[in-house]
């Protein structure tokens, strides 16, 4: 590793701007090439630490993946590595999602990219199966956290729960089960567990009204901006449970709240959203373009972005004084093995919904051999995941050209 300031900041901006190029497949897959290339190949972080930054994360607002590229780059950069890595993780998207709202608002139509998709979704499967494999081995250090784990993936199949409170569940089993018991307490730790939980509530508010500040003090003079800009940020601020949530945001405040979109251009911009790479919330940018140009596209992006470098600078540095205590310890651990069994739980419904047909022969025998050549070049060669996506995309372009159709 480069022991300069500067030479930090390259490595992560050069790293996390092609994990941004690459990022297909939605935040799970993001987390997978992210723990590929900090974990395995540059070995930044341990796996266990790696596992302890997607618990939190999993436990506050905003997108996962950009959380977990703001979280890498506050540890091996410090502050400029915390903006440089999540800016230049989200540049891509943004870009890409931009040039498109141009397309689309000139011409009235978007590009048909969906036999790149073709070939790309089955490569992200074999890439988050590759992570979990490894993921998993760390996680499940017990008979325990292997019980919570596959009470956790059953809660969240039948019930349907949040991932939040399934995952608060997890974490709370675990801190009665795993902590019963435990002869080697300190005094302090049921005080020390307290004093975490309240000073993590009390500074992700604080958070939350400082960029809510920051972000009214920067908006010009237009009111149509400023009040794009506050919907961003307070939809940035709260969001939980991924993209299906933001549908739901966006649907109530922009169509039918304000009246900004019509219902055809919030299917559109989803749709953006699904086929770009990197995270969905930069269907945000493609928003704010249709509604007010360039201006409202660097409005709504900076306004659902912000919110994840608040909360994960106001939350990185309590993770070592959470695992330092045996009781959030245990509450940490379990998180662990929860958010792994999350993983899994989307992973198979990715595997559903990428390798099946809705008629005979009922499988999708191409993408199913682009996933197992994948996973085999993953797992046995370690062959990077940019040129599995890449190779991929070429399949399923190769394949649309010679007639195939899903």
């Amino acid at each position: 590793m480069t022991n300069s300031t500067p030479g930090r900041l390259g490595e992560l901006a050069k790293l996390f701007f092609k994990l941004g190029v690459i990022g297909f497949g939605g935040p799970v897959a993001h987390i997978a090439m992210i723990e590929d290339e900090v974990v395995k190949r540059r070995q930044w972080l341990t796996r266990e630490h790696f596992l302890d930054l997607l618990g939190a994360t999993n436990l506050i607002p905003g997108p996962n993946s950009t959380e977990m590229a703001i979280h890498i780059g506050y540890i091996y950069a410090g502050w400029l590595g915390l903006i440089v890595s999540g800016v230049c993780f989200v540049l891509p998207a943004v870009l890409i999602t931009g040039g498109f709202a141009w397309v689309y608002v000139a011409y009235g139509t978007l590009p048909q990219i969906a036999p790149l998709l073709y070939g790309i979704k089955p490569a992200v499967l074999a890439i988050i199966i590759n992570a979990l494999w490894g993921l998993a081995k760390k996680a499940v250090k017990t008979r325990q956290l292997l019980a919570i784990a596959f009470a956790v993936a059953l809660l969240t199949l039948l019930l349907k729960l949040n991932e939040v409170i399934a995952l608060l569940i997890g974490g709370l089993l675990g801190m009665v089960w795993l902590h019963s018991g435990d002869k080697n307490d300190k005094p302090g730790d049921k005080a020390n567990f307290l004093i975490a939980s309240l000073s993590t509530g009390a500074t992700l508010k604080a958070s939350t009204v400082l960029a809510a500040s920051v972000a009214t003090a920067s908006t010009v003079a237009n009111v149509s901006l400023w009040q794009l800009g506050w919907f961003f940020l307070k939809v940035g601020s709260v969001l939980f449970g991924g993209g299906y949530l933001l549908v739901a945001f966006l649907q109530g405040g922009l169509v039918q709240e304000y009246g900004w979109l019509t219902q055809q251009q919030l299917l559109d911009a989803i749709a953006i959203g699904q086929f770009t790479p990197g995270p969905v919330l930069s269907t945000a940018t493609f928003i704010g373009y249709v509604i007010a140009g360039m201006p409202g596209a660097i409005v709504a992006t900076i306004g659902i972005f912000l919110p994840s470098f608040v909360f994960v600078a106001a939350l990185n540095p309590l993770i070592p004084r959470l695992r330092a205590s045996s009781w959030t310890r245990a509450f940490l651990d379990a998180v662990n093995v929860s958010a792994v069994a999350l993983m899994v739980v989307t992973t198979l419904q990715l595997g559903k919904a990428t390798l099946t047909l809705p008629q005979a022969p009922f499988v999708d025998f191409l993408g199913l051999a682009i996933a197992i050549v994948c996973a085999i070049l993953a797992i046995r060669f370690r062959i990077n995941a940019a040129w599995l996506v890449f190779g991929s995309a070429f399949i399923g372009w190769g394949a649309s050209l010679l007639g195939y159709t899903r």
